[in-house]
């Protein structure tokens, strides 16, 4: 489905990605991970058309994207969130969606929005409040929304997680766990945390300095010593930055509780941090 060939995008002097060459089947899921600075969301953003590559193409269903802008790439199925959630603030959450379909999708579904509604749990605040006074890990899960609205065959998650408390990240994990499945999408997960990784991704791809240093089964790649050195800045034992690959059961155990947790009173009402 998408099929990053030598991408490269330099700002001035800095390669921000160089010659990546990167490839996501329909219905995948791929977990981008590196340092701060390493390209991830500039690689996002070429996917989606905010930035133009200086070398190397995009392909999306063999068709190369060069040139097309933003509302164009998301009509054919590409579709992203931002890391700091970016409402429509004096819209409500439903306003929200409905713009958001219409700049995707091209027209409105009122039952697509209403399941994407419940699926985030926000199906009770959408006609109520302004999206400006949503708390935290609600906006959080407007943005993930407003993204599902432009039904995307393709989904950039641009650390969705971030900022979450405890609660509202057993939710989101719990979401996204189940979300290829129900809406189809692929999925890029840019995600700084391992277990996270780990639970959500059975493939991860490495950036560091613009380059592609890894890509493979979570288990593999963090134990690649390039890649603990991307993160450590020395040749520390690999064992080290696995640490946390014992913590996925934990993780995915959460994911899974949530997932069931059906009969959660608060399901429905809205989010909440704990």
């Amino acid at each position: 489905m998408l099929e990053l060939k030598n991408l490269s995008v330099r700002f001035g002097g800095l390669a921000a990605l160089d010659g990546v060459d990167l490839a996501l089947g329909a219905g995948q899921v791929l977990g981008l991970v590196g340092p701060n600075g390493a390209g991830k969301t500039t690689l996002f953003n070429a996917v989606s058309g905010l930035v133009r590559p200086g070398a190397g193409r995009v392909l999306f269903d063999g068709r190369d994207l060069a040139g097309l802008a933003p509302h164009r790439r998301a009509r054919l199925g590409v579709g992203r969130t931002f890391q700091i959630p970016q409402p429509l603030a004096r819209l409500t959450v439903a306003e929200n969606l409905l713009v958001a379909q219409r700049f995707g999708a091209g027209r409105v579904d009122p039952a697509r929005l209403a399941e994407i509604l419940d699926f985030t749990g926000l199906a009770g605040k959408a006609g109520r409040d302004a999206a400006g006074g949503l708390a935290l890990s609600e906006l959080k899960a407007l943005e993930l929304a407003k993204a599902l609205a432009t039904a995307p065959r393709l989904l950039l998650l641009d650390e969705v997680l971030a900022g979450l408390e405890s609660h509202g990240k057993r939710r989101f994990m719990a979401m996204l766990a189940e979300l290829p499945a129900r809406f189809g999408s692929a999925v890029l997960l840019i995600e700084h945390d391992i277990e996270t990784i780990h639970a959500l991704c059975p493939r991860v791809a490495v950036l560091d300095f613009g380059r592609l240093i890894a890509d493979g089964a979570p288990a593999d790649v963090f134990r690649d010593p390039a890649v603990v050195r991307s993160y450590t800045g020395t040749g520390a034992d690999a064992d080290a930055a696995m640490a946390a690959g014992a913590r996925a059961a934990a993780a995915r155990a959460a994911a899974a509780d949530a997932a069931a947790a059906d009969a959660d009173p608060d399901a429905g009402a809205g989010w909440r941090d704990a």
